[in-house]
């Protein structure tokens, strides 16, 4: 399978843009998927799919904008049997934890007749830093719906090694890697470690989801605020409040913490530059 392309499916996003370098970095043959890509893959477009996919041996599957919008599961289904007929060996999912969707979408996967693998995660903390939370952490109050409530936040880095060891690697065939960070933190917990790292005081509101809702219709409009809202308020309730062992059965390594994710970010200079 190494002679044949790796597609990367939403190679410009957080994961797969990580993804794709890292690949690039083993040697890997990579074929970038994305609108703009040589060869396009829109999941707006299914006439883009063939194409993309033609040849292919192994396949990231990352849905924009997420598997809980409506009509990705029936996306994903599509994808998934052109996939098959197309002779893809190899298919890596990134799922969401704690979503109903995304986990219709695992199913999916799960029965396409194609190895697999699953990488269900939990919060980015680089919505802290290349997210939509980056313009409120610089002025200095980040807003959630999210109360008292505590996540795993996990470094996406982590993610993209999961799924290049999940792409590339023997061993991960039927593998459900729900990767978290190693610790549980409040949002009022990452506010302040945000702000021993940025250098400027982050506080940490909390709001209801219906002031939230109407941040984002907004920001967004009504459809995304209303698919935006219900997420908040499925995974946001408690339920994805504990930590797993994703990343080290995947990667036999601890998963990197948030304070290292600040210091990272912050060496880079990335919030200097957003500023």
């Amino acid at each position: 399978m190494q002679d044949q392309p790796i597609l990367v499916i939403g190679a410009t996003g957080k994961t797969g843009a990580r993804i794709v370098r890292k690949l690039i970095e083993k040697g890997e043959n990579v074929r970038a998927g994305s609108r703009h890509a040589p060869i396009p893959f829109d999941w707006d477009d299914p006439e883009t799919w063939a194409p993309a996919l033609s040849g292919a041996g192994a396949v990231y599957v990352s849905y924009f904008p997420d598997l809980a919008f409506p009509g990705a599961s029936d996306k994903i289904e599509a994808l998934t049997a052109l996939a098959r007929s197309a002779g893809v060996e190899r298919l890596v999912l990134l799922s969401g934890r704690g979503e109903p969707h995304a986990q219709l979408c695992e199913g999916i996967v799960v029965r396409s007749g194609i190895d697999y693998t699953l990488v269900r995660a939990s919060w980015f903390a680089q919505n802290f830093s290349e997210g939509y939370l980056v313009e409120p952490a610089l002025n200095g109050e980040i807003t959630l719906p999210a109360g008292d409530v505590r996540e795993p936040i996990i470094d996406v880095d982590d993610i993209a090694d999961v799924a290049v060891a999940a792409l590339t690697e023997d061993g991960h065939k039927g593998e459900l890697y729900e990767v978290t960070g190693p610790e549980l933190l409040s949002f009022a917990d990452a506010a302040a470690e945000l702000s021993r790292h940025m250098g400027r005081e982050v506080a940490y509101r909390p709001i209801s989801l219906d002031d939230f809702h109407a941040d984002m219709t907004g920001i967004a409009g009504d459809f995304v605020a209303d698919v935006l809202t219900e997420i908040c308020r499925i995974t946001l309730d408690g339920r994805n409040e504990y930590v797993t062992d994703g990343v080290e059965r995947a990667l036999g390594r601890p998963a990197t913490d948030f304070a290292a994710f600040c210091r990272k970010a912050a060496a880079s200079g990335f919030w200097k530059r957003a500023a």
